[in-house]
């Protein structure tokens, strides 16, 4: 750990809240926060003097679906005063909502939207939380580790009805029957190149 690590840290254990935790992995402070005091945390350290970390990098999600609080909210911030990086973590579950940071950091309504979108996580305060990757109409979310890899609907432009359609999933068998013992015919043939690796061969084996 660095001296100014170091001091960061010193610094954020005698502030924070003891609803949060902290820890150090790669040199990088990570803090471990309660819903509650989400929002105060983000602002110490947005606003306290020796932490000055104004700058929001992106929000993300990570699912654990064998965890009663299955989600985990994970904030990326960066101080350009003291020159360095911070995450806030934050778990919650299917139906707790998380408070919205946008009040504190407008641009976080962008990232508040994908992780909603991606992962079905609610963000209270944000006014604007539609979809942003997939579609109006998408159903589920697809990085949940429980959402099939087919996805629950298939879309496609219907060219009589001039407009997109969805319909439910089909997967015809051929797509799923792979034999994987055939052998490859390619592998017999003489590719360009491969004849002077055959007359290499041969003068090493003279010698």
């Amino acid at each position: 750990m660095t001296e100014e690590t170091d001091r960061l840290y010193a610094h954020l254990s005698s502030h924070i809240e003891e609803t949060n935790s902290l820890q150090i992995a790669d040199d990088e402070i990570v803090i471990s926060s309660a819903a509650t005091s989400l929002l105060r945390l983000i602002q110490f350290l947005k606003e306290d003097q020796n932490c000055k970390f104004n700058i929001l990098i992106d929000i993300c999600g990570v699912d654990y679906p064998e965890k009663d609080k299955r989600f985990e909210i994970v904030y990326h911030f960066l101080s350009l005063s003291v020159n360095r990086r911070i995450r806030v973590k934050l778990m919650t579950d299917e139906e707790t909502k998380v408070p919205s940071i946008v009040d504190l950091f407008p641009s976080a309504g962008w990232y508040e939207r994908e992780v909603y979108d991606l992962f079905g996580v609610i963000f209270s305060g944000n006014t604007d939380l539609r979809r942003l990757l997939t579609d109006y109409g998408f159903k589920g979310h697809p990085l949940r580790k429980d959402f099939p890899l087919t996805g629950y609907v298939e879309v496609r432009y219907d060219e009589e009805q001039k407009r997109v359609i969805y319909e439910p999933v089909k997967l015809t068998q051929e797509f799923r029957n792979f034999d994987f013992v055939s052998p490859w015919e390619g592998m017999n043939r003489i590719l360009p190149g491969d004849e002077r690796a055959e007359e290499l061969a041969k003068e090493n084996k003279n010698d």
